[in-house]
Parts: C-alpha cells; sequence; structure tokens
C-alpha cells in the first residue's frame, strides 16, 4: 500500500479550490476576474521595482516612485516622476519593458490566460474572457485567436527591431546597446508605453527620420486594436470584406492623424520654443510625428510645456479620445467619437438610425458610447480637482496631466516629475482607471444585469 503524502494532497486541494474559485468568477463576472488579475500583475512589479537591485543607487529607494513606474508601465502610460535611465539600474530598466510587455497584452488577455492556467484547458468561461479581449463573439475561434495575438505581437516588435536595428548600430552604438535598444524601443512603441532610456527622451533622436518614423508608425499600428489588424491581416486586399469596426476605426484614426497635423503646424510652426526657427522638412517631420503620439504614444520630440495653450487643448481632445478598441491604446477610443458623431449627424437629418458604410449602428452601441463618454469625463473632471488642491500647477498643465494619465497617454506637461508623493498616488489611480476602463469596472461593481419585464410610457423631455 503505497505512502499518501499529506503535503501533496493539502496542495492538491489548495490549487482545485483556486481554479474553482476562478471559474466562477469568470463565470459570475470576467470583469472582475480580469480587475483581480491587473491589479495582481501590479503588485508582483510593484515588489521587483522596491527590490535594492532595481536601483542605480539603492538609497534614493522610494515606493511612490516603484508604485508609479509599476502601475505606468503595466497600464502602458509612460508617465514618470524620474528619468529611467539614470534612476533605475539595468535590472529595474528590465523590469520595466517586462511590465510594458504583459500589460499591453490587455488585461482581459490576462484574465484569460489566468484562467487557463487554473483550469489547464480553454474552457467556454475563458472564451467568453478571451472573446471580449480580442473583440470576437466566435467562441469557438478564440482559443487560435489568443494564440494568434501572441503570434501577432512579438512578430510585429520583432519587424520593428529589425527596422531600428541598423539605424542604431549607424549612429555608432555597439551590437549589444544597438540590439537592447532596438528591443526596448520596438516593445514601448508597439504597446504605446511611451517609456525612453535615452537623456532628453525623443528629443534625442529629433532629427533622425528613420528612427522618428519607424517609431511612429509603430505607434500608429499598436493602436489600431488586435481586430483591426487580424482583419487587415486576413483581407488586405479586399477592403470590402473590411467589417464596420475596421473601418470606422481607420477612418476615424486618419482623419485625426491629419486634423492633428495641420493643427500642429499652425500653433507650432512660429513658436520659437518648439518648431519655430527649423527648416520646413524637420518641422513636418516632427509635426507629424507629434500628430501620432496623443493617440497614446507618449513620445515627444519637444517639451510640451513650451508648446501653445492651444496646442494643449488640442492634444488634451485628442488624449481623450484615444485609439482603437482591444488595443493597447488608451482614452474612449475613436469607434466611440465616431458612433457618437454618426448619431448625432442621424439626429440632425431626422433619421432614425445613424449609419456607416452601409450599416446601421445598433441603438446599444449608441447608449454605451453615451456611457463610455460621460464615464470617462467624471473621471478626468474629479481627478483634476484633486490634483489641483494637492499641486500648485495652472490648471492647462493640470488637466493635461489628468487627461495623459487616464487615457495612459504618457506625454507630460511637468506636473509629475514635481508632484508630491500623494498627487502621485491619484495619478497611479488614473491610470488604472484608465487602463481597465470605465466600462470595465461599471460591469464589475454591478453583481448582476437585470431585464425588465415591462415598459414606462414614452414621454419626450425638452433637449437643447
Amino acid at each position: 500500500m503505497g505512502h499518501v503524502n499529506p503535503k501533496g494532497t493539502r496542495l492538491r486541494r489548495l490549487i482545485r479550490g483556486l481554479r474553482d474559485f476562478v471559474d466562477d468568477l469568470a463565470g459570475t463576472s470576467p470583469a472582475r476576474l480580469a480587475i483581480g488579475a491587473f491589479c495582481l500583475v501590479v503588485l508582483v512589479f510593484v515588489v521587483l521595482l522596491s527590490l535594492p537591485v532595481s536601483y542605480e543607487d539603492p538609497e534614493e529607494r522610494s515606493l511612490p516612485n516603484a508604485v508609479f513606474v509599476a502601475v505606468s508601465a503595466v497600464s502602458v502610460t509612460g508617465l514618470t516622476p524620474v528619468e529611467t535611465q539614470d534612476y533605475w539600474s539595468d535590472f529595474g530598466v528590465g523590469v520595466i519593458i517586462l511590465g510594458i510587455q504583459v500589460g499591453g497584452l490587455g488585461i482581459l488577455t490576462l484574465a484569460s490566460l489566468l484562467g487557463m492556467a487554473m483550469s489547464k484547458r480553454l474552457g467556454v468561461r475563458q472564451r467568453m474572457i478571451a472573446a471580449q479581449a480580442t473583440g470576437t463573439s466566435s467562441l469557438g475561434r478564440v482559443g487560435t485567436l489568443l494564440r494568434a495575438v501572441f503570434i501577432t505581437v512579438l512578430s510585429v516588435e520583432a519587424v520593428i527591431v529589425l527596422l531600428l536595428l541598423p539605424r542604431f548600430l549607424m549612429r555608432g552604438e555597439s551590437w549589444p546597446d544597438a540590439l537592447w535598444h532596438a528591443v526596448f524601443y520596438a516593445i514601448s512603441s508597439f504597446n504605446n508605453a511611451g517609456f525612453t532610456i535615452h537623456p532628453g527622451g525623443m528629443e534625442h533622436f529629433a532629427d533622425d527620420p528613420w528612427i522618428l518614423l519607424v517609431i511612429a508608425a509603430s505607434v500608429f499600428v499598436g493602436s489600431l486594436g488586435f481586430p483591426v489588424i487580424f482583419i487587415i491581416a486576413v483581407y488586405w486586399n479586399r477592403p470590402r470584406r473590411w467589417d464596420l469596426h475596421t473601418k470606422l476605426t481607420l477612418t476615424t484614426s486618419a482623419i485625426l492623424v491629419l486634423a492633428a497635423f495641420v493643427l500642429q503646424l499652425v500653433f507650432e510652426a512660429g513658436n520659437p520654443r518648439t518648431l519655430g526657427g527649423k527648416d520646413w522638412a524637420q518641422t513636418g517631420l516632427e509635426a507629424l510625428f507629434m500628430a501620432i503620439m496623443p493617440r497614446s504614444g507618449g513620445f515627444a520630440t519637444m517639451e510640451m510645456a513650451e508648446m501653445t495653450q492651444a496646442s494643449h487643448l488640442v492634444f488634451d481632445v485628442l488624449m481623450f479620445i484615444g485609439g482603437g478598441s482591444s488595443s493597447t491604446a488608451g482614452g474612449i477610443k475613436v469607434t466611440t467619437l465616431a458612433v457618437l458623431v454618426l448619431a448625432a449627424v442621424a439626429e440632425a437629418r431626422g433619421t432614425t438610425d445613424a449609419t456607416a458604410f452601409g450599416r446601421r449602428i445598433a441603438p446599444t452601441s449608441v447608449r454605451l458610447a453615451v456611457s463610455v463618454l460621460l464615464a470617462g469625463a467624471s473621471v478626468v473632471f474629479v481627478g483634476t480637482i484633486v490634483m489641483l488642491t494637492l499641486t500648485e500647477h495652472p490648471l492647462d498643465l493640470v488637466l493635461f496631466e489628468v487627461i495623459s494619465a487616464f487615457a495612459t497617454c504618457g506625454l507630460t506637461s511637468g506636473v509629475t516629475a514635481e508632484a508630491p508623493d500623494s498627487a502621485l498616488y491619484v495619478l497611479s489611480v488614473l491610470m488604472l482607471v484608465g487602463r481597465l476602463g470605465t466600462i470595465t469596472l461599471a460591469t464589475a461593481l454591478s453583481r448582476y444585469s437585470r431585464t425588465r419585464l415591462y415598459r414606462y410610457p414614452e414621454e419626450r423631455p425638452i433637449v437643447g
């Protein structure tokens, strides 16, 4: 008769209990599981960045800085109160780039992976989580789709590395340094993180068109979202087969980038502190680069505090909108804006339905877009008031920083670098809320979804 190991039995029971708990949580509220997984990941990186080995000077260890940078990395924001290359050791920088890579996969994908790890298989409940993460309703294909997400991320980042590596070598860097910088900026740009490890950030490469254009393209592609990338990859030569979400995302994104480019030229071409005094080629290059960054890229070739207030307002709006759904970008998302505009146009024309590209937009999508807009605006409003009480900066700069944190963009007006510890914690919460998403939080806080079996009589209040 074999000997039964009581410790092994208890361990198996513990694992089984944990797996059942995750399965139950996935069934009742996938959003709560996603939030739990995300917070757990953040906690892990806080611990790693709190280790003495993570600091260039261990005597400068700071819990507020460790918490802030861990949240900023995992939420792929890019805001930081310290100079990354000076404050953190090589180990610390490695932890940050790992946090960016993990965070870029998306909180719902992380929750799905947690469910897979616990159950050793991709069940229906985990497929539902992954379906939310990847924007597909076909549960049977989600297992393949999740693998495609990882393959896509690694493949795109590998291409970016291959594009950046020769240029870093041409700039006189050694092979190890060039490879490390190529990998770092490939991960940071595709995941729309905005972290840099060179003095001055992207200003260090302001005169290098190759690096700027590659990073700008990487940020743009990463901000489109996995569903859009998949559709384009499959039907790249048949645009008519693209779904409505892909068409809306690409069209709205192109319009926003073009508008930002033109407005950058209008407001900054004559500003001697930013683009003024530079030749037309350099001005056009930096204007294009900066036009893409508010989508959540976070890189900057100029000091944001030196820009005109008109540019600040434009960037506030662009950062608040953000990038594509199910992408590494933040904000309320470009499809939310597109749906709201289409609904307003339909109302102005007196038509019943909002339409685009020969498709009717469901009323539930319009209501969801309104909810996302109001929730996002409310978070920014409250965050701005709190930050104004904790700092001595003017409204213009504080609002810019709050929107950048909420939209997980990472562009900074200088408020973060001078913020007290209490303000850093507030910005950390804003980054968490922005990355988790207002709708995901609302879903997690709602234990049950109820459907009324009756309807009240209709009456129209006076609007406008």
